[in-house]
């Protein structure tokens, strides 16, 4: 939702419009559905507050964010957090009922531990190797080639650069693990260092459970710490899971009333 939030409601609309043809159905039944849509940013009040505004075709619409789907879709409903490590990263739990969260602030301030931070970090240490403040290896000229070995070239694309153009970068540092590359073993032990960290503060705030989610979290995950991975279970379901459960809690008392 942070790239746009106009684009974010077509992008919904025109999803649950393809659901509908397939099911022979027409655009006209949109306004008896309850739709749950779960908006990366809306968990920032200015946006949540633009988005529950926006003009939706829906009977219904329950904003909330990704993160908050991803936590209920792991537990079932029930109390327990989750670490998202993906494009971005953040800790987020549910407490006898009610949400907390921690980290996610977005890059380039936060998101320590996902995979666009990964890449924002392996260039950053691209242009230091070119300093001379660190030593290349072959991850970071593997990188810099990307570039034409012009860090000026790096400096241009990261004026536009948007956190999946960064997270494209993270599977070759995940790969540069696998010949023990100094860089990317740091980078790797580095993010789970962040996303242990949130870990801890899910269990400081009373989550009895984790569960680790996210594109990135399978290739982070053997870089964590005990203390983390004691604490993880198996997610029982995903993001998209959580949100049909919220979407069924929201229709329910519009059955009663019908």
């Amino acid at each position: 939702m942070r790239l746009g939030l106009g684009q974010s409601f077509s992008a919904v609309v025109e999803a649950a419009e393809q659901c509908l043809h397939r099911a022979f159905m027409s655009r006209q039944h949109l306004a008896r559905i309850v739709a749950c849509l779960a908006l990366a940013g809306a968990s920032e009040p200015g946006h949540l507050a633009a988005a529950e505004r926006e003009r939706h075709p829906f009977r219904k619409a329950v904003i909330t964010t990704d993160a908050h789907a991803a936590c209920i879709g792991a537990h079932c409903g029930n109390d327990g957090g989750v670490i998202v490590a993906g494009t971005g990263a953040v800790g987020w739990a549910i407490v006898q009922g009610q949400p907390r969260r921690f980290g996610g602030w977005g890059l380039p301030i936060s998101d320590e531990g996902s995979g666009a931070w990964l890449g924002a970090e392996a260039v950053r240490r691209v242009l230091w190797a070119n300093d001379g403040r660190i030593s290349w290896t072959p991850l970071l000229r593997d990188l810099f080639a990307d570039f034409r070995n012009d860090p000026h070239a790096i400096v241009t694309w990261t004026a536009t650069a948007s956190p999946r153009d960064f997270g494209s970068l993270a599977p070759r540092v995940v790969a540069h693990t696998g010949n023990g590359d100094v860089a990317a073993v740091e980078l790797m032990s580095l993010a789970a260092t962040h996303l242990d960290i949130l870990g801890a503060r899910l269990v400081a705030a009373g989550a009895p459970r984790l569960a680790l989610v996210g594109g990135f979290a399978p290739f982070v995950r053997p870089w964590l710490d005990e203390a983390t991975s004691s604490h993880l279970v198996e997610p029982a379901d995903d993001a998209l899971t959580g949100a049909l459960r919220l979407a069924r809690s929201a229709a329910e008392p519009l059955l009663q009333v019908a």
